[in-house]
């Protein structure tokens, strides 16, 4: 096969919306097999290479899966709250008829899963910290399954589904802001808000150079690591006073996010799921892997998630709150539900502060919990939306023969 014929190929393959979950897939069984190997040793001396930055008095010095944690992820909820804001203002979720049904899905599919978790952890202090584990969803990956597996079904279940894990997302910014929150630092707080007020009169003045918003927006981050804030809170905040226009020719928010969007699905997300999805297998026993966290965690990804969003929805559609998506069915709505299950990235960053000083135990029982629930939820939502695309796709071939028949 020539040269250009693979880049031909590999071009192809990137544009595809399904290549970012194939790759966060690879990405994680990559760590996978490195942790569970003679690599092993170098797998941990990469997360924890020592990586500082001293300015006068002020340092940040971090192993580098700190780095990648509470700084590249800091980025990827920038673009976060860049598409959000995009969403809310002028995309699918600016019109309210669009919005209630995912809005109560959502709800539905963060509350569960809790439940669910807390059932399995309610006797321990110490493990009750990680409840919202369960409760994310991996927008990429989630994604990904979906145009692998349910090609022809209805594209209203696609907006649906891009609905959810938006609204999911705004509640794991809610919840990290408000339950894994250390204690707070007043001075920093105080800077990261001068900051942001800065960032409003940028905005107020329609400034159309990116770089004073790029370096007022280096500071909020800095300030806010330091503040005992989660870092990753600042891309967020930063990201809704970014200028943004309806015509994305003139939106510094939308030219932001586009240029950012391939760096963040082919490079962060990744990158964070090698640094966080290596689970050390070799000296561990099935008893410490099958504890009341991963158990709940698996039950919450798996049970909560779809009976969360499913339940809701089917409430609200019968007491005519709202409709089902245009054209679908309700196994295939299920379907989607299954989808949502997939925790993955976003289970795993909350579980990385949900028991950050815990040590490596409690984070080995969460990256068991995460990475099997997500799995037998994609596997089972995958099943269930390629039977019913392939069932729809073999009645409008037969439909399509009876008309030429009929024609004939």
């Amino acid at each position: 096969m020539s040269e250009n014929k693979l880049i031909k190929q590999w071009k192809q393959f990137i544009q595809t919306d399904a290549s970012s979950g194939i790759i966060l897939v690879f990405a994680a069984v990559l760590a996978l097999i490195m942790a569970n190997s003679f690599f092993s040793g170098s797998y941990n001396a990469f997360l924890e290479f020592p990586v500082s930055i001293t300015l006068g008095q002020f340092e940040i010095n971090k192993p580098l899966v700190l780095w990648v944690n509470d700084g590249l992820m800091a980025l990827f909820f920038f673009v976060v709250g860049l598409e959000i804001k995009r969403e809310l203002l002028h995309g699918q979720l600016s019109q309210p008829n669009q919005v209630v049904l995912p809005f109560l899905a959502a709800i539905g599919g963060i509350a569960f899963p809790a439940l669910i978790y807390v059932a399995f952890n309610y006797q321990d202090a110490v493990a009750m910290n990680g409840w919202a584990i369960p409760s994310a969803t991996d927008i990429a990956f989630a994604l990904g399954t979906f145009i692998l597996f349910g090609k022809h079904l209805p594209p209203s279940l696609k907006l649906f589904l891009l609905s959810v894990a938006i609204i999911d997302d705004i509640g794991a910014v809610i919840i990290i802001a408000i339950f894994y929150s250390q204690e707070l630092a007043t001075n920093s707080l105080i800077v990261a808000s001068i900051g942001l007020v800065v960032l409003f009169i940028f905005n107020r003045l329609q400034l159309e150079n990116k770089t004073p918003f790029i370096l007022v927006s280096i500071i909020v981050w800095a300030a806010v690591l330091k503040s005992g804030v989660h870092a990753t809170l600042a891309g967020f905040a930063v990201a809704w006073f970014i200028p943004i226009a309806r015509d994305k020719t003139r939106s510094m928010s939308y030219q932001i996010e586009h240029s950012l969007h391939p760096w963040i699905v082919f490079f962060v997300l990744p990158l964070f799921a090698f640094a966080n999805a290596g689970v050390g297998l070799t000296n561990v026993t099935i008893g410490e892997l099958i504890t009341p966290i991963s158990v709940g965690i698996i039950g919450g990804l798996f049970v909560g998630k779809q009976l969360g969003i499913f339940i809701t929805c089917f409430i609200a559609v019968k007491l005519k709150l709202c409709q089902l998506p245009k054209d679908a069915t309700w196994i295939q709505l299920y379907g989607v539900c299954l989808l949502c299950g997939v925790g993955f990235t976003m289970s795993l960053f909350i579980g990385s502060l949900a028991f950050e000083e815990q040590g490596l135990a409690y984070q080995t029982q969460v990256k068991v919990g995460v990475l099997f629930g997500s799995f037998i939820s994609a596997a089972s939502g995958a099943y269930l939306l390629h039977k019913s695309s392939k069932k729809l796709l073999n009645h409008k071939g037969n439909n399509h023969e009876q008309f030429k028949k009929s024609n004939a």
